[in-house]
């Protein structure tokens, strides 16, 4: 892609709450075991956020992690772009929240919805506000408070999501960007496969389960994506004018380790070169993919300068997917 102004990614920060919930905690809640959970999804633990916790607070946590991380300045952001299905509010918008929080004087907030995909649309948008020289530094989050909406009585859900959250900084770079090619799509007339009620309590003439929780067809949902992210990531490595082989790292959102295990298996990239965050952290959505970057970064496994593949995919049901250089320093 040519841009008159390019766009490099320079700082990132992450946060999980302090609570776990582990397979044996699920046990006691659930008909189900650690053996059954691990077998099927490859999650031993999730953070659970305290109950006064909430998505905008878990961001905040993250920005100062990438503050103390990499030593930025965050007072002369001048956009806020905040991936999340779990908002506090309808509106006030969590991206505000999080300005107050930081007290960033003059910048501009947007939640994004699009729920395991929002942070690859975060950083997808992020990239083309800098390099259309509309704004010099965006800051993208990834946040979730999944265990608020998860229904706890659902063995097939309950075994699944956690919290979490990332931050990313996007700032104009004066020599190379970092952002090689993108990718986005949706299926919107699947989106009962994986929804949760607002207003309205039907969707394509069906009732809906209108509680507030989290209702997931996970048979559909692991079809769609099984099928869909090989296909579309080879396009994405095809777009940046690259091999597989000059991806140093595919980071799928961590739905499933299962899920991921079959895409790998169909997909250009095996899954030696696959980053994930869900062993410990469990579905963090929105967050998944920050979260495994900033393990596979504290393990030394993430080099500053390799190729990574991002893919994120879930409810809409929709996708979107980047390949960017790792321009990150490495930190303190």
């Amino acid at each position: 892609m040519n841009h008159q102004s390019m766009a490099a990614i320079t700082a990132m920060g992450t946060y999980v709450p302090d609570r776990i919930l582990s397979n044996a905690d699920l046990e006691k809640m659930v008909d189900t075991s650690d053996e059954w959970i691990v077998q099927r999804t490859g999650m031993r633990e999730r953070r659970i956020a305290a109950e006064h916790q909430f998505v905008s607070d878990l961001a905040t946590e993250a920005v100062k992690d990438m503050v103390r991380r990499y030593e930025v300045n965050i007072t002369n952001v001048d956009m806020i772009l905040f991936a999340t299905s779990t908002p506090e509010y309808s509106f006030p918008s969590s991206a505000s929240r999080l300005q107050a929080n930081l007290g960033i004087p003059h910048t501009g907030v947007l939640d994004l919805n699009a729920a395991c995909a929002g942070f690859t649309y975060g950083m997808q948008l992020a990239d083309s506000l800098v390099t259309s020289g509309m704004y010099r530094k965006v800051l993208v989050i990834g946040a979730e408070t999944l265990s608020k909406i998860t229904d706890y009585t659902d063995r097939t859900t309950c075994v699944l999501f956690g919290d979490g959250a990332g931050a990313f900084l996007v700032e104009r770079a004066l020599g190379q960007g970092d952002f090689k090619s993108v990718v986005s799509g949706t299926q919107g007339e699947s989106g009962m496969h994986l929804y949760k009620s607002g207003l309205s309590t039907e969707m394509n003439g069906q009732p809906l389960n209108a509680e507030g929780k989290l209702v997931q067809n996970g048979r559909e949902v692991y079809k769609w994506a099984v099928r869909m992210v090989p296909e579309q990531l080879t396009e994405l490595i095809a777009k940046a004018d690259m091999s597989p082989e000059q991806i140093d790292w595919f980071v799928p959102h961590s739905a499933n380790m299962r899920m991921i295990e079959a895409v790998c298996e169909r997909g250009p990239i095996p899954l030696e070169r696959t980053l994930t965050s869900m062993e410990y952290r469990g579905n963090t959505s929105a967050a998944s993919i920050p979260l495994a970057l900033q393990l596979a970064v504290d393990e030394g496994k993430l080099q500053h300068g390799q190729n990574v593949a991002l893919f994120g995919f879930g409810g809409g049901l929709t996708y979107s997917g980047l390949v960017v250089r790792w321009g990150v320093p490495d930190s303190e």
